[in-house]
This record gives C-alpha cells, sequence and structure tokens, in this order.
C-alpha cells in the first residue's frame, strides 16, 4: 500500500464528484435507469467548461452510493460532504455552481472551513 495523499494534494487536486450509474436487475430503482450516465457527463462537460476537470476536480462514475431513486441520480462531492439525490441532467449546472461557486472557483476547502448543510 502507498499513501499518495500529498502527492494528489501537491498535483492540485481539491474535490471529487461521484456519480452513480449503477444498474441491477430488480424491482427498485437504480441510477442506471434514473438518467445515471447522462448526469455524470453533465458533471464532466460543465467541469471542464470551467477548466477544472481532471486538474483540479475528479470525477468518479461509482457504484451505489444508497440514494437510489426512479427521479434521478444520486451524487456525491467530496471532501465537502454533500450528499445529492433525485440528479437529473438539467440540475446539474445548478447543483455544481452551489458547491463550487459559478466559475468553479470555490475549490478546496476543507470540511473543517465549511457550514454543515442544513438537515
Amino acid at each position: 500500500m502507498r499513501d499518495r495523499t500529498d502527492e494528489v494534494y501537491e498535483n492540485g487536486f481539491t474535490d471529487h464528484v461521484l456519480v452513480c450509474t449503477n444498474a441491477r436487475d430488480s424491482e427498485y430503482a437504480a441510477c442506471a435507469d434514473a438518467h445515471g450516465d447522462a448526469v455524470l457527463e453533465a458533471a464532466r462537460s460543465w467541469l471542464k467548461k470551467r477548466g477544472v476537470f481532471w486538474s483540479r476536480v475528479h470525477v468518479a462514475e461509482t457504484s451505489c452510493l444508497g440514494l437510489c431513486s426512479a427521479d434521478g441520480t444520486a451524487v456525491a462531492v467530496h471532501p465537502r460532504g454533500r450528499w445529492f439525490s433525485d440528479v437529473v441532467p438539467e440540475d446539474v449546472p445548478d447543483l455544481l455552481a452551489t458547491v463550487f461557486g459559478p466559475d468553479a472557483s470555490d475549490l478546496g476547502r476543507s470540511p473543517e472551513d465549511m457550514e454543515v448543510p442544513p438537515r
């Protein structure tokens, strides 16, 4: 095992957007059937347009995040500890602008620097 934390931060990485694209053969909802791939592409596109995709913000396609819904996809943003469900592609610009700022300049905030989201 190699701890590469310092290397990642030295390279400028600050945030991680996780988008569920989980599919399952079941009677229960799964993000693959609720626009998962389109939400993933919308997140990548929004970040690319702001010049921070893979330089400061990494986007990862994930399996189940535990927020399943037939109405949209689950998205988590870390290290901010923000969790979203029912996300459709049209929601992505507002969601990411809220989290990172409209020009994606609000990056690299540690959980200690942020307000806890209302519950």
